[in-house]
């Protein structure tokens, strides 16, 4: 009776984060009206500002809901940290190369000319590039790896319900949200290759600073690789 109790209190908490997650961009409200901003005439720098306005609310929230897990959490990966790194570039490289291949394939094969969201990202390292580092490389991962691994997890018992549900969902929400042509849908495919191989590193090291470990270090490179190429 108490572990269905202790269940339900998850699931409740798991769909309030995702709930949160997923309306998290009406926290902009919070600056928008202190500073009386006019909605209409948002520049790109302001947009960006206030993105990471909402994601620093958001994880803070966040950290806020699971600080008991996190601390637990981070004990076993200190003891364990070279054995969790070692599984997580094991993981994060076979997901990488289902990335890779599903991409190559739809951009070159289907031609489908990449993902909008993809094409945003791009657009606001170029505005503002060491806030883009931040923001989508150090911030974004931990609010994703709490959302979409941390509280699937505390849902899900069965380990490939979790895994496959957590990867399908995160690769999903990466796409539906600004996808522009049906083509661009496939485009889940490699969003979700990442998200699952993020997921099965978690299940496995069972401490999810793995897995926000590999994710912070895959996001800052390519922001970095994009940084430095233009």
């Amino acid at each position: 009776m108490k572990k269905r109790s202790i269940l339900i209190k998850k699931i409740i908490q798991s769909i309030f984060v995702f709930i949160l997650f997923y309306y998290s961009s009406y926290l902009q409200l919070i600056p928008i009206l202190l500073f009386n901003m006019d909605i209409e005439k948002l520049t790109s720098t302001q947009n960006i500002c206030l993105s990471l306005f909402s994601n620093i609310v958001l994880l803070l929230i966040l950290c806020k809901i699971y600080w008991k897990e996190l601390k637990a959490e981070w004990i076993n990966f200190r003891k364990n940290s070279l054995q969790n790194m070692d599984a997580a570039f094991r993981y994060w490289f076979l997901g990488l190369v289902g990335m890779a291949v599903s991409n190559i394939i739809l951009n070159f094969v289907l031609n489908a000319g990449g993902a909008t969201n993809e094409k945003m990202v791009q657009e606001m390292i170029t505005t503002l590039p060491i806030l883009m580092l931040i923001n989508a490389g150090i911030i974004a991962p931990i609010i994703e790896e709490l959302t979409f691994r941390k509280a699937f997890k505390n849902v899900f018992q069965n380990k490939w319900v979790f895994i496959l549900s957590s990867g399908l969902i995160f690769g999903g929400l990466h796409v539906i949200t600004s996808f522009s042509t049906p083509l661009e849908l496939l485009y889940i495919i490699p969003y979700s290759s990442l998200g699952i191989s993020f997921a099965y590193m978690y299940y496995k090291t069972n401490t999810i600073y793995t897995s926000i470990s590999m994710h912070i270090i895959h996001n800052t490179v390519l922001t970095l690789l994009s940084i430095l190429t233009r």
